[in-house]
């Protein structure tokens, strides 16, 4: 396994959609984040989709697979991890974003599992909308959480 970033940490998991995936993949290769990509993927690295939504940055990221959410918590325990979701009233953009966290995401159709929502209850963040709606689609909340910790740095990261 490699290191995490020292900047940011994007971590799906059990994404389903690849062309989500694709756009993530290349908003990650655009700002100098690490990508992790958590437990059983809905679909295949090689899809055609996949690659086609992050274009030709794949040799810009810095991208693994963990098998499990534990493993990659176990490993990185002394890191924050924050949790999206539409489960709580703690809006991201109170939130005070340090270098080196990790910003975790959950699959398109059933979000992060209500028992890792509810061991970390006070990690978990939301992205404010109207209440007549059910969620904001996976790669645009990606966006806006990673833009926000870009704006809170002040810079993107060259270093990557």
């Amino acid at each position: 396994m490699s290191e995490k970033s020292d900047y940011l940490n994007i971590v799906l998991f059990e994404p389903e959609i690849p062309q989500n995936t694709g756009n993530i993949a290349r908003l990650c290769a655009c700002i100098g984040v690490k990508l992790y990509l958590v437990g059983r993927l809905g679909f295949s690295l090689s899809d055609k989709y996949l690659k086609r939504a992050g274009l030709d940055y794949w040799d810009k990221l810095d991208i693994e697979h963990v098998l499990t959410f534990e493993e990659l918590y176990n490993k990185y325990n002394d890191s924050n991890f924050y949790f999206f979701t539409t489960k709580t009233k703690q809006l991201y953009t109170e939130n005070r974003f340090q270098k080196g966290d990790f910003l975790m995401f959950g699959p398109e159709t059933r979000g992060i599992p209500e028992a890792i929502l509810n061991k970390y209850q006070k990690n978990c963040l939301t992205i404010p909308m109207r209440n007549i709606t059910r969620s904001l689609n996976l790669s645009n909340s990606v966006a806006i959480a990673a833009y926000e910790v870009v704006r809170q740095f002040g810079y993107i990261n060259e270093e990557i």
